[in-house]
């Protein structure tokens, strides 16, 4: 990959890595560093990389980063976070991205990633599999198992408007 390769590839999907990332950890400044973690990666293997794969190298890295970043922070959770899981409301929420967003944050790291990967992205079972590390089934799966969280949390649109 040459350095213009390099650049392009950065303007093509920096923003696309971010929102991957900043959905399944909702941190912003965390998001950031994974993604300049990530093309920091890229760059030190730019002479390894294929342009044509860069896009598919770059999400499994920021994915991976993603996973190590998590679980070096697992064992620092806040009163807050264990305080959270066992409040329940009964909101009735007009807004229906925040109900989706409340949701999606019930998932696990798994389920967050293949959705994001699948349903924002547009990637392939297949893709998907490469980037996680999974194969086509489990991938497939999972995001079945996801989909069936969403629906039970959400409930029906009625519920929710």
């Amino acid at each position: 990959m040459t350095i213009t390769e390099y650049n392009t590839c950065v303007k093509n999907y920096a923003d696309a890595v971010y929102r991957f990332i900043y959905k399944n950890i909702k941190d912003e400044d965390k998001a950031k560093d994974i993604v300049q973690d990530t093309f920091e990666k890229m760059w030190l293997k730019v002479d390894n990389i294929i342009a044509e794969k860069a896009k598919s190298y770059l999400f499994t890295a920021a994915y991976n980063t993603m996973i190590d970043s998590i679980r070096k922070d697992k064992h620092k959770a806040t009163y807050e976070e264990h305080y959270d899981d066992y409040l329940t409301t009964n909101n009735n929420y007009n807004d229906l991205k925040k109900v989706i967003n409340l949701a999606f944050s019930k998932l696990n790291e798994i389920q967050k990633s293949v959705i994001m990967l699948r349903d924002y992205e547009g990637y392939s079972y297949e893709e998907i599999g490469k980037i996680t590390g999974l194969n086509e089934s489990q991938v497939k799966v999972y995001i079945y198992r996801a989909r069936l969280n969403l629906k039970e949390y959400i409930g029906s649109l009625e519920n929710v408007v």
